[in-house]
Parts: C-alpha cells; structure tokens; sequence
C-alpha cells in the first residue's frame, strides 16, 4: 500500500467532484492512495467516485464522516490513512483542480526534509476568471496574509517558525506532524479558518515549514461570485462576515 495518501473532503459535490478526480489520474505520479471522505452528501457524489474507482490508476477508499464541517471530514480522511499505513499526507478538495505535478512534488518536498507544505492556490482556468479575479482578488489574499504574519495571535514566542499562506485545499505534510500537533479542527466550516488552525499547530513543533509556490491547485471561484470579494475577504478573515443561516456556507 501506497505510504502517501491524498485526502478529499466532499458535501454533494457531484457536480464537481469528477474533475478534481480526473486531475488526480493525469498525475505524472500516481504512487499513491486515494481518500475520498463522504461529509453527509445527499447527491449522487458516492457514487461518481465509485465509478471513477473501478477504472482509477490508484486505489481509491471511501469513508464517511457525518459530522458536517470540512476540517472534521479532512480530520478522519487523514487519520484514517495514517491508521491504514500512510506516511505522508497531501490534502485537495472537491471542487479543486491539483497541476499535473502536484503528487510529485509534494513528495518532493516531504522527501527533502519539509514537514509541512503550503502551496499556491490559483482561480481555475475552465471557470474563465476575469482579469480581477485572476489578479485583484489573489493580491488581496496575499496582502492578508502579510498582515497575518504581524499579528499578535500569529507572533506567539512558542512559534518556532514564521506564519506562511496557507490554503487547506492545497497542503502537505508527514503523519508524523499531523499526530504530532494535533491535526485539524474538528469544527463547522463556519467556526473558523481550519487551515490557519492546523498551520498554527504546526508552527509549535517543527520549523520545517515550507511556502511552495511551485506547488499548485486551480480552486473554484464559486464562493467570491457568489458572495463578492469583500464579504468572501471577510469570511477568510477569521469569519468576520458569515450567512444568516449555516446552510449558506456551502456554496454549490
């Protein structure tokens, strides 16, 4: 059995789902196993990956998390590979489109001593961004994230490595981090930035974090259309804009 494994945390993700899933075959690495972790869909999206499952260049499992919330479905895919043998762990979601390289080099990064992985995430090209979603909104996001570094709850003295952009759709890192620091929040999408909460925990055991832009994933642009750039700022922001009902975070 593969000692890597890629997590995929899915909610009626039918619709979606397939491409991500196609992407993952045309890896130019394919030496790893699939985990696909059922959030309570109600959709056909169990059986999409079921079907890519018979014809996959990889094993692929399906596990079920009731308990809705992207970094509790992300939580047990990851435990759930490491219990089964996996080494190193890479994380993608349903609705993202991972580069052709992305297995490759991840592994690349995990074998040369990182621990922990953030990628670069851009607007995917079959959605047709606009030149203000391709340029204005990711240079918002980066320019949060340089604020992010000179705050006060990311400067804690226990930190032993410099906070860096995270994207939880696009990440890397050991089992041994993962057990190590905690791993993800258990929590509802709407509670908080699992991402930022997994890095932090990770910054107060290793310093061998590492900012990869060559690490790449296409992410769908579906929740800044749907909710404009200032309140989908807001959302990344820790939650300071949030729908008036839970069911409206999942944007499908």
């Amino acid at each position: 059995m593969s000692t890597l494994a890629v997590i995929v945390p899915a909610l009626d993700e039918a619709a979606s789902i397939g491409g991500a899933l196609d992407a993952l075959a045309a890896q130019t690495d394919t030496g790893f196993r699939l985990v696909v972790v059922d959030n309570g869909s109600t959709d056909d999206t169990v059986a999409v990956v079921r079907r890519f499952a018979a014809g996959a260049p990889f094993p692929v499992e399906v596990v079920t998390e009731h308990e809705r919330g992207a970094g509790t479905a992300a939580d047990t895919g990851f435990r759930h590979a490491i219990a089964t043998g996996a080494t190193m762990l890479a994380r993608t979601d349903a609705d993202c489109r991972p580069a052709p390289d992305w297995i490759a080099t991840a592994r690349a990064y995990l074998r040369g001593g990182a621990a922990l992985v953030c990628g670069r995430s851009l607007p995917r090209r079959d959605e047709h961004p606009t030149w203000p979603e391709r340029h204005v909104f990711p240079a918002a996001v980066r320019l949060a994230a340089l604020y992010g570094r000179y705050r006060r709850a990311h400067r804690d003295p226990a930190y032993r490595t410099r906070f860096v952009l995270v994207h939880g759709h696009n990440l890397a890192m050991t089992a041994e981090l993962y057990l190590a620091c905690g791993g993800t929040a258990r929590e509802p999408l709407e509670a908080g930035s699992e991402d930022v909460t997994l890095l932090n925990r990770a910054r107060r055991h290793t310093d061998r974090i590492v900012r990869a832009e060559d690490l790449i994933v296409e992410t769908s642009l579906r929740r800044l259309r749907a909710w404009g750039p200032r309140r989908t700022l807001l959302w990344h922001w820790d939650r300071r804009w949030r729908p008036t009902a839970p069911h409206e975070v999942h944007i499908r």
